[in-house]
């Protein structure tokens, strides 16, 4: 009896351990963003899109309506995806067209480029500011159906709650970890939130900074994101942030 319970108790060790390897293969790549006024379940390639174009907004000191006017039209004309085709010479994440005079096919593909252009369209609309999101956003595309951006009024609140920082701890990602190990690449996750966001801003904004390197930390290889107490890993990233015995005061990557 006391072989079969050692026998028994080493099987479920090793199941244990097996299991515990193997789950971030099992449960893929994905984001979550949880606010108090919801919770959306995104995928990866969104949860940057989504953290750039905030980035993009503080920048231009735009206010939270403008962001969620961004967010309602990038989820209705790509599904906040860097599309590189679309209807007639459309691309990018608002698909955008070159024939129009919005920049070229590849300028229109750099979700930063992309998001400045439209925020400066937003900017010349008339009383933007108190027109509902919809009508503000189809006075910027002038799509076929302006109706349809109202669609999506719900998930852009979660979204610029989040991206923006005004709710802490918002989103987290996980993903499995490469096949082949990579060096973290901190600086150039650093200069590419600077494109975004401008050394001004970043100070003053921890939430959305820690935001942002979550959304890319896979792209950069980044293994933990600090901020005021808490932790985010990539190694688990599912759980989302943890208590952190260190604390931080600004935003730390590694």
């Amino acid at each position: 009896m006391v072989i079969v319970a050692l026998l028994a108790a080493a099987i479920f060790y090793g199941a244990y351990h097996l299991l515990k390897r193997t789950e971030p293969f099992a449960l893929g790549e994905h984001c979550i963003v949880k606010t108090t006024d919801g919770t959306l379940d995104i995928d990866i390639e969104q949860a940057q899109v989504a953290a750039t174009i905030a980035a993009v907004a503080v920048r231009r000191k735009l206010p939270e309506r403008a962001l969620q006017i961004a967010y309602v039209t990038a989820i209705q004309e790509s599904k906040l995806a860097n599309l590189p085709y679309g209807d007639r010479d459309s691309v990018g994440v608002f698909q955008q067209r070159p024939s129009q005079g919005w920049g070229t096919a590849e300028q229109l593909q750099d979700p930063v480029y992309a998001t400045r252009k439209f925020f400066a369209a937003l900017e010349k609309v008339k009383n933007y500011r108190t027109l509902p999101l919809h009508e503000a956003a189809q006075a910027v595309q002038r799509s076929a159906d302006g109706s349809a951006y109202a669609e999506h009024e719900y998930d852009a609140k979660i979204l610029s709650a989040a991206f923006i920082g005004r709710v802490p701890q918002a989103v987290h990602c996980w993903y499995p970890p490469s096949d082949k190990p990579a060096s973290a690449q901190p600086e150039a996750a650093r200069k590419q939130l600077v494109r975004a966001l401008g050394t001004d801003s970043a100070p003053k904004r921890g939430w959305l900074v820690a935001a942002w390197y979550v959304a890319h930390a896979q792209r950069y290889h980044l293994r933990q994101v600090r901020f005021e107490g808490v932790t985010w890993t990539a190694a688990s990233g599912h759980d989302g942030w943890r208590k952190d015995a260190k604390p931080v005061a600004t935003v730390q990557i590694a």
